[in-house]
């Protein structure tokens, strides 16, 4: 017969053996989904070419080039979506940001996103926000 404890560390083991298969499978999607977002970039640019639009240089982007101040609002929101490659919509950058709820603070961030639309730091791929 299985003691107390000696049931709660086999819990334990099974709990964090499928936590961390979890978790490789979402750096493998979040992997898939980043190649893919490359994919549609590059579709995108032959599409631009094809139609005789000459597309924009990338340029490497920083917070001296596109306005944001270290520590800003839009140096957030850019540094944030530097860690999610794959995009992120509106109200998980709002979570992720911890503005959710607060009005002034999800105005803030939805002013600083159009701004960085506006400046080519960012675009807008199926809802999600991406760096350009």
């Amino acid at each position: 017969m299985i003691d107390f404890a000696e049931y709660m560390d086999q819990e334990r083991a099974r709990i964090y053996g499928e936590r961390d298969a979890l978790i490789e499978q979402k750096v493998a999607i979040e992997a898939h989904l980043t190649q893919l977002a490359h994919d549609m970039q590059a579709i995108n640019a032959y599409a631009a070419a094809k139609a005789g639009k000459v597309p924009a240089t990338k340029q490497v982007r920083n917070a001296a080039t596109n306005g944001a101040r270290p520590g800003s609002r839009r140096g957030a929101i850019l540094h944030t979506l530097s860690e999610h490659p794959a995009g992120l919509g509106r109200g998980d950058l709002l979570q992720v940001l911890g503005v959710k709820g607060d009005k002034s603070g999800e105005m803030a961030v939805s002013n600083a996103l159009t701004a960085l639309i506006k400046s080519n730091a960012l675009t807008r791929v199926e809802g999600k926000y991406v760096l350009a």
